[in-house]
């Protein structure tokens, strides 16, 4: 019975040790509230101060970043620009320096024209424009954009106005073929310059010709030789006279003073 009612107080003891510590741990706990109420302005602060010194770091450094991203953005987009700008300039150059070159090349053709007849005189010429030169056509012959009714077999074909370069051969639809007169084995009578003396002329082809000459007949090298004509032109100066003792006869070698792949129109006399 005794050992009943001792279990019985020490049970007592114990409910009340523990509602002891709940009231003291609850009325801690209100003591807290209270003093963080009290003094929350302060605390605040300080909360305030420590987390601006652990976080001001990051922040600061969060901002330098980004405005170094932003400049680095910045840099990148200008650098852009700049190329796109340079090759915009490029293209206007290589556009302006094309109108130039077309803007150059119509000047030259239209002081060649008129230089070419301004040196015609009265005579009547029909340009032509040469389609394939001796290095792209046989024989020293010339294909020019001019055919049937334009031109005829036989008409003479000049360079810049006055100068007899060949003659029309053949004549198609639209187009026509003259043989050079330096055209290999091509023969053309004409006269030495200051004397009225016949002689035959052969090519011997790219603008060289050949003739053949009493050896007693005095020829300097510069002499001219011309088509028989009320206005002669000069169709080829000699440039070298070979001889023999031995030989009755001297060669006279003879060059025209056109070039002909400089061309790019004819003129053709009818």
């Amino acid at each position: 019975m005794r050992m009943f009612w001792s279990a019985i107080k020490m049970s007592y003891l114990r409910d009340k040790l523990e509602k002891r510590k709940k009231i003291l741990k609850w009325g801690a706990l209100a003591l807290l509230i209270l003093i963080l109420i009290y003094f929350r302005a302060p605390i605040s602060r300080g909360l305030s101060a420590v987390a601006q010194k652990i976080f001001h770091p990051l922040l600061s450094g969060g901002a330098s970043a980004g405005s170094k991203i932003s400049n680095l953005s910045l840099l990148f987009k200008s650098k852009n620009s700049l190329e796109k700008e340079n090759e915009d300039l490029i293209l206007k150059l290589n556009e302006v320096s094309a109108k130039m070159a077309g803007y150059n090349t119509l000047l030259d053709e239209n002081l060649k024209l008129k230089e070419i007849f301004g040196r015609s005189g009265d005579r009547r010429l029909t340009l032509a424009t040469i389609l394939a030169k001796p290095n792209r056509s046989p024989y020293d012959t010339l294909l020019i954009d001019l055919g049937k009714g334009k031109v005829s077999a036989g008409d003479i074909v000049f360079a810049y106005g006055d100068t007899p370069i060949g003659k029309i051969a053949e004549v198609y639809d639209k187009t026509s073929k003259a043989v050079l007169f330096s055209s290999p084995g091509e023969n053309t009578e004409v006269v030495l310059s200051g004397r009225d003396v016949f002689v035959e002329l052969t090519g011997r082809g790219g603008g060289n010709f050949e003739m053949v000459l009493p050896r007693d007949m005095e020829i300097p090298v510069g002499t001219e030789v011309h088509l028989a004509g009320l206005a002669p032109h000069v169709l080829a100066r000699v440039v070298t006279v070979l001889s023999d003792p031995r030989d009755a006869y001297q060669k006279a070698l003879l060059v025209s003073p056109v070039n002909i792949q400089e061309l790019k129109f004819i003129e053709i006399e009818q």
